[in-house]
């Protein structure tokens, strides 16, 4: 079997399993990106204060 049968072989492969797959509802998949969203700000802010308050400790205690 040539490279192309394997390829062929692996994409009928591909195309089977996608069929076994259980997807995730719409609504469902839109709150947990919208969540994933919100999180990930809510922590960039958290992440920056802290790092705004130790640079400026570490500039109070360099002086």
């Amino acid at each position: 079997m040539g490279l192309i049968g394997r390829f062929k072989g692996y994409l009928r492969e591909v195309k089977a399993e996608m069929k076994r797959v259980s997807w995730v509802e719409k609504k469902l998949l839109w709150v947990s990106t919208f969540l994933v969203i919100i999180v990930s700000v809510i922590s960039a802010f958290y992440i920056g204060v802290v790092d705004l308050l130790v640079s400026k400790i570490v500039a109070l205690i360099i002086r």
